[in-house]
């Protein structure tokens, strides 16, 4: 009985000591682990994995919004889809505005902000009416794309009318999947990278269905945001 009673003594004393050790060890391992490591593929590639810690702010056009905080090499975006016809897209790089009602810059069909992925620096905007436009002014800017570019596209009321064949390969070429399938009065946003040898992480598509949307003849607007990795040779 004697040793019954000091063999429960002594299993309670190594309780008391080692369940503060397993709980101390488990909140030191969850404090320096980092669940979204990853080792990046620094080539011709783009890895659209990301890192975004987010925290309110007023962004370069003075709208309130969740600011994009990214790794040194890395860049930042926000960008969402035109809504309906009347609510223009916006595409924001490191929290600047450089796409939007705003700049006078948008407009209506695909809106497409074409970026430097080593530096960062804007190269072209544009935005191509494909409902009652010309595709060719589309077509000859998606083949002027330089390797290493970031692209970014935002759709507004009527993206798809007009993209021949040739347009939606090039557009799939930067890596996008849901452009083959872009219709009538569809949603739609995306960020891929000429050069990129996988298909984006990053694209949102929404179909238009009578059924479904929100503004009657429309989808409900679209977000997208996300760290991209810097293009490097």
């Amino acid at each position: 009985m004697a040793r019954r009673q000091h063999f429960k003594g002594w299993l309670l004393k190594c309780m008391l000591v080692l369940v503060p050790l397993v709980v101390f060890i488990t909140l030191v391992l969850q404090k320096f682990s980092n669940p979204f490591k990853e080792d990046w593929r620094r080539s011709a590639d783009f890895d659209m994995s990301s890192l975004i810690s987010k925290a309110p702010s007023i962004l370069s056009d003075g709208s309130a919004a969740m600011k994009i905080d990214c790794a040194e090499d890395h860049f930042s975006f926000f960008m969402h889809s035109g809504a309906a016809n009347v609510v223009p897209p916006k595409i924001y790089i490191q929290n600047n505005l450089v796409l939007g009602a705003a700049l006078n810059n948008a407009g209506y069909g695909i809106n497409i902000v074409v970026m430097n992925g080593r530096t960062g620096e804007v190269i072209k905007t544009g935005h191509f009416d494909m409902y009652s436009g010309d595709v060719n002014p589309l077509i000859d800017l998606l083949q002027s794309i330089e390797i290493g570019s970031v692209v970014l596209v935002a759709s507004y009321d009527e993206p798809s009318s007009k993209l021949n064949k040739d347009a939606r390969k090039l557009i799939a070429g930067l890596g996008s999947s849901a452009v083959q399938s872009l219709g009538f009065r569809d949603n739609w946003v995306f960020v891929g990278g000429k050069g990129a040898a996988v298909k984006s992480n990053f694209e949102k598509y929404l179909k238009s269905d009578g059924a479904t949307n929100m503004y009657e003849n429309w989808p409900e607007l679209i977000e997208l945001q996300g760290c991209i990795p810097k293009y490097l040779e």
